[in-house]
């Protein structure tokens, strides 16, 4: 799933946190970082994003509930 414009990172990864099972962020070349590891946040946070917000990115979420928790995070912090 495509994820857009988050603005509180803080609280983005906070979520990402609290899912259950694996969540991944799909590179443009492919690769997928897993975003639960702290490395794969900082490497995440450095590459997609230099003004605060994270503008898009590509995401696989593992489990179902998972996906439904980012996509209901999503839908509640649209600005």
């Amino acid at each position: 799933m495509k994820v857009e414009n988050i603005k509180n990172i803080d609280k983005f990864f906070e979520m990402i946190d609290k899912c259950k099972g694996k969540v991944e962020l799909v590179t443009a070349d492919g690769d997928r970082l897993n975003l639960k590891s702290t490395l794969t946040k900082y490497v995440a946070l450095a590459k997609v994003f230099s003004d605060g917000t994270i503008g898009s990115m590509e995401i696989i979420a593992h489990e179902c509930e998972d996906a439904m928790t980012i996509f209901r995070y999503m839908h509640e912090n649209r600005s």
